[in-house]
């Protein structure tokens, strides 16, 4: 890949990209006491990170039915919005319950790079498509990784298995297009650069705004968390508090 190829690649491979600021840098800090377990800054953070990231990986999956130029691609695109689908309807299931404002839209930075794709078309398009999908999933797949290992509540438990399946096969169904660079995926996941907070935060809902859905495909394979066994006498709990959002 070109000079310029790598540098887009770059840009958007920091994880931040995914999610929001966090008002404390100390992502253990517990910001809610739930009936699920305690909510951390870092808990709060990865459910607006799934959210976040299906806001613009599922689109793509859209763009990328309709442009991809290779069997490949057009399986790869299939995966994102099946994935992505069901992942969105975890975080709404669960973001109320953990009082968690949800993004409408993706970032500055990621509304930049849908942009992008759909002005390419061909070989290029589906090159850009499957490295920078490959490299933004490898980079989050970590993250991932951290939360499940570290979160005490059992919603943010159920979510980080579900993003992990969900990945893992986005992660390789780009990989099995053959169009994969690992060395600068690799390189550009390993070694991020450093993004001013405006191009990686996807700002708020304005108020009474309606909650953007992710719409199913017709025959999907991915299901969203059932969630039966954890909310079970939930009646009977307290809310959230303080504000999570």
């Amino acid at each position: 890949m070109g000079g310029a190829m790598a540098l887009t690649l770059g840009a958007l491979a920091y994880p931040s990209m995914l999610g929001v600021n966090t008002v404390s840098s100390d992502q253990t800090r517990i910001i809610a006491q739930t009936q699920w377990g305690p909510l951390t800054e870092g808990d709060r953070d990865f459910v607006v990170r799934v959210r976040a990231a299906g806001l613009w990986e599922y689109p793509l999956g859209q763009i990328g039915l309709q442009k991809g130029s290779s069997k490949g691609v057009l399986e790869a695109s299939k995966h994102l919005v099946d994935g992505h689908a069901a992942l969105d309807a975890s975080c709404r299931k669960i973001a109320p319950m953990l009082n968690i404002t949800l993004p409408n839209i993706a970032s500055p930075q990621q509304e930049g790079f849908v942009t992008q794709l759909k002005a390419e078309s061909g070989k290029q398009f589906d090159t850009d498509f499957a490295n920078i999908l490959r490299m933004t999933h490898g980079s989050i797949f970590n993250s991932i990784a951290k939360i499940r290992s570290t979160t005490k509540n059992s919603l943010v438990r159920a979510l980080a298995d579900q993003a992990n399946d969900t990945v893992l096969d986005h992660m390789t169904v780009m990989e099995k297009t053959g169009l994969v660079d690992f060395d600068q995926t690799i390189f550009n996941q390993t070694t991020p650069p450093k993004l001013p907070s405006t191009d990686t935060t996807p700002p708020p809902p304005p108020a009474g705004q309606p909650q953007v859905v992710l719409t199913p495909p017709p025959n999907p394979t991915s299901t969203p968390l059932d969630l039966s066994r954890l909310v079970g006498g939930a009646a009977a709990a307290p809310a959230p508090s303080p504000s999570a959002g």
